[in-house]
């Protein structure tokens, strides 16, 4: 390692020891969930590179608001980090000369660099500009291109837990070894959001790298909280885990949390102060565009600590209203809704459309109007009536949340449908808004969505939840003796709870 990039660490490390503020990148940076949690952990976001246009733009209008139109339209503008040398790629950004980074954060897609073999993803490491003559690993390459220019102290990677064997390969491995090749210690790790106070069961592949000149071994979190997570993810954790076996320096063991600690945020205590959206607000959204900026007032006050954390986040407070409480009309379905079960998924949902169907039926029966079956009137009844999926090939597709338990996995598919999250209140019988979304994945209702209803609900669910990305941040800054300033009240907001609801026994299992 050359003696200038480890002169320049040890001054960033002395500069943050000191006072100064980690000033952070985030690539790949989607509309900054995990820009959000450095920033409640009192990082600096100098900025967020982002090839979508509307992640981009949610990424500026929240970011760098305070900054002049000008500026903020140059936040905003989508860049793809292959296209240009990292240096010119941030001054287009941010204006400056130069600028210093501390930290850099990220999750680069690992399809990019599951497609390069080992010796490319080496060649790569000592060659940072290989992506410009390789496609295979332009995205991989360029994350490690940013820090072989920026040099910092510390590094934060994100991905699926299939990142730990992509067609047969330990990605997540390969990638410990090229960033260790240009001299940072890794170590990476399966997390649980529910585990850090998101009320969703999100599991994911976490990496943190720090500069060997630290002279520090990079950790993890520890649970604040248990859940115990459902079947099919300890299935897959258990398949992650085998893959990392084979790692024993880099792949950290999961930390099983005590059974003292208080159980994870549940559906209800995350949603049940949001204004209800009644049959009347349904058919006026349904004749109305969906603005993302209109307010529905708040009718009731928080009910408990999660609640008051979503609604008096620092710098993102929200007021007396909360703003994207939209939702896609599907009136085809809101009587199934109704009677679906809490966890009951599409085959029961099916069940319930045939019976809804009969139960027509026999009504037109009953007034002198039978339905001869397969004409045409009987076709058209069964359209208005059935979903049009075969319950064996859609399994999972939806979905009803469950009162009294996190969320299932919100994924970028609620881009098209939300249909995996239908909302545990019967009475209400919908899919979930996209606020509720944005609440599910720990979003302030503050934060702001750019571009229309259907991108709003791809980016929140593309997204790192920022409560877990805030664990991780003020875990770094402890290993690398910066104090973290989220203040004590912000804190205890996460980790408590005043809520009266019903609540199970959770604890996790290690699958």
């Amino acid at each position: 390692m050359p003696l200038a990039w480890s002169k320049t660490v040890k001054e960033k490390l002395r500069r943050l020891r000191r006072g100064g503020t980690p000033r952070v990148l985030d690539l790949f940076a989607g509309c900054g969930g995990m820009s959000l949690g450095f920033q409640r952990s009192g990082c600096e976001i100098v900025a967020g590179l982002e090839s979508d246009p509307a992640r981009a733009k949610t990424h500026a209008a929240n970011f760098h608001r305070h900054l002049s139109p000008e500026r903020q339209q140059a936040h905003g503008k989508p860049r793809d980090v292959t296209r240009l040398s990292p240096e010119e790629c941030l001054r287009e950004v941010t204006g400056e000369k130069s600028s210093e980074i501390d930290i850099i954060i990220g999750g680069p897609p690992c399809q990019a660099y599951a497609r390069v073999g080992r010796a490319k993803l080496r060649e790569i490491a000592q060659q940072p500009d290989a992506y410009l003559r390789d496609a295979r690993g332009q995205l991989y390459a360029a994350y490690v291109a940013y820090v072989e220019a920026f040099k910092p102290i510390a590094v934060v990677m994100e991905n699926v837990p299939d990142i730990l064997n992509y067609g047969g390969v330990n990605i997540g491995q390969l990638v410990a070894e090229s960033l260790e090749a240009i001299g940072y210690e890794c170590r990476y790790t399966l997390l649980n959001a529910a585990c850090f106070g998101v009320p969703q069961t999100r599991e994911r592949w976490y990496l943190i790298g720090i500069h060997k000149d630290v002279d520090c071994v990079p950790s993890f979190p520890g649970p604040e909280r248990h859940v115990v997570l459902p079947i099919g993810y300890r299935g897959t954790r258990s398949h992650a885990l085998r893959w990392s076996e084979s790692a024993p320096r880099h792949a950290e063991l999961l930390k099983e949390p005590s059974a003292d600690l208080p159980p994870a945020v549940t559906c209800e205590e995350a949603l049940s102060d949001l204004p209800v959206i009644s049959s009347d607000e349904k058919l006026r959204q349904k004749r109305s565009a969906r603005d993302l900026k209109a307010l529905l007032p708040y009718t009731s006050i928080p009910g408990n600590s999660f609640q008051e954390l979503m609604r008096n986040w620092k710098g993102f407070e929200a007021g007396t209203g909360v703003s994207a409480h939209v939702i896609r009309a599907l009136p085809r379905d809101y009587e199934i809704f109704g009677r679906m079960k809490p966890g009951a998924d599409y085959p029961a949902a099916h069940r319930i459309a045939h019976q809804l169907l009969l139960e027509k039926l026999e009504v037109l029966r009953k007034r002198g109007q039978p339905i001869v079956e397969r004409s045409a009137r009987w076709h058209d009844l069964v359209k208005q009536t059935v979903p049009p999926y075969s319950p064996d090939k859609f399994p999972n597709k939806w979905r009803k949340l469950e009162r009294d338990f996190p969320s299932r996995t919100l994924m970028a598919h609620l881009s098209h449908d939300s249909y995996s999250h239908i909302h545990y209140d019967d009475h209400q019988a919908r899919t979930i808004s996209v606020r509720e979304a944005a609440r599910l994945q720990s979003f302030p209702d503050g934060f702001e969505f750019c571009g229309a209803m259907n991108s709003a609900f791809g980016q929140i669910g593309n997204a790192v939840p920022p409560l877990m990305a805030s664990a991780l941040s003020k875990r770094l800054l402890e290993d690398l003796g910066v104090a973290s300033r989220q203040s004590a009240s912000d804190r205890a907001k996460s980790f408590t709870s005043n809520s009266n609801a019903r609540r199970p026994s959770m604890k996790v299992s290690s699958g």
